[in-house]
């Protein structure tokens, strides 16, 4: 008997030691988005990267994703969730809901940049500086920004500033909300999932979105005219809790690390690109009015906005960003080096 207990002895020290020096127990990862899997973001962005970072590992880090319709797809849960540990890493946008992410957000402002290579270089730039305090607790794997947003409307055509007075427009952020309400449209805060819906039932006029969101939610069935404003971008976070970061094995991290930052932020400029021409092409064979504006007309629509940012920045410095207007001002300086590269 005692021969027999030395040997199941043995086999456990065995096992334990094959267990500490072999491979690593699998890790599944919970992972959440609020857009739809058919989305450029869940099958050209997030469903490779997950991949990459299984293969990576060899099979030691899985994913559980789930995305919008889902109980945990909601848009305006996105950051509570990957803060609080529901899940592992979400994908969501800053400005909803409003006023968790203020420094990061002064990229929405009108007429900072219409491109999202652009505006993406120069919120990963300064995430190194003042937008890091925003991300406490959480292990940043990439901020990213669309193309510039179009103006769109169901039935009355907008060529002007004023022909925005009065209409009931979608808003995705509160500098866009401020943006509207200047120019006498009357905002509405909405998530992008029920923009279908109320511009069919006629609760809205329009939306303000990229030409991506119109391909993705099928809002060329209900829209009829588009004005090419290119006056806005929304920004997106990609983030993990720390807490769970630091629990993967270091060989876990280097393979998260090398899917994310650098490696990462530089292809979403082409993505976007990539996503925003089905819905513009579906416009088109549509017979949609587009309107694009001229150079002469974007000037007149920056000049008549310019008290808006000057307004926003204040209402920041008020609320407790003493930087807002220096970090309005890398933002800009990021972003025309960003364009002098190219």
């Amino acid at each position: 008997m005692q021969k027999l207990k030395s040997t199941f002895t043995a086999l456990g020290l065995a096992a334990t030691m094959l267990t500490a020096t072999g491979a690593q127990a699998e890790t599944k990862l919970k992972l959440s988005h609020f857009l739809p899997p058919v989305h450029g973001i869940h099958k050209d962005f997030i469903v490779p990267w997950t991949e990459q970072i299984t293969e990576c590992t060899d099979g030691e880090v899985t994913f559980e994703i789930s995305a919008a319709g889902s109980q945990l797809g909601h848009v305006a849960r996105q950051q509570e969730q990957v803060m609080a540990g529901v899940v592992d890493i979400a994908h969501g946008l800053h400005g909803i809901p409003r006023g968790r992410f203020p420094r990061t957000s002064i990229i929405d402002l009108p007429f900072l940049t219409d491109d999202a290579g652009a505006a993406t270089y120069a919120l990963w730039d300064l995430l190194q500086g003042p937008l890091a305090e925003e991300y406490k607790g959480l292990h940043v794997l990439a901020l990213h920004a669309h193309n510039g947003g179009l103006l769109h409307t169901a039935d009355k055509p907008v060529k002007t500033m004023e022909d925005l007075k009065g209409l009931r427009i979608r808003t995705p952020s509160p500098a866009i909300s401020d943006m509207l309400s200047h120019l006498g449209a009357d905002p509405q805060g909405l998530p992008p999932g029920a923009v279908y819906e109320n511009l069919q039932r006629g609760v809205i006029d329009g939306t303000v979105f990229p030409w991506d969101p119109v391909n993705s939610f099928g809002l060329n069935e209900v829209l009829g005219h588009h004005l090419d404003l290119g006056a806005y971008t929304v920004s997106f976070f990609f983030v993990m809790n720390e807490r769970s970061y630091s629990k993967l094995s270091d060989k876990a991290q280097a393979c998260v690390d090398a899917a994310s930052g650098d490696n990462l932020v530089g292809k979403f400029g082409d993505w976007w690109d990539a996503w925003d021409k089905p819905g513009h092409d579906q416009a088109v064979a549509a017979g949609h009015e587009i309107t694009e504006l001229s150079d002469a007309e974007r000037a007149e629509w920056r000049a008549a906005l310019a008290p808006v940012i000057d307004d926003y920045l204040a209402k920041l410095e008020a609320d407790g960003v003493e930087n807002a207007r220096d970090i309005y001002d890398q933002m800009v300086a990021k972003v025309a080096e960003f364009e002098a590269q190219q």
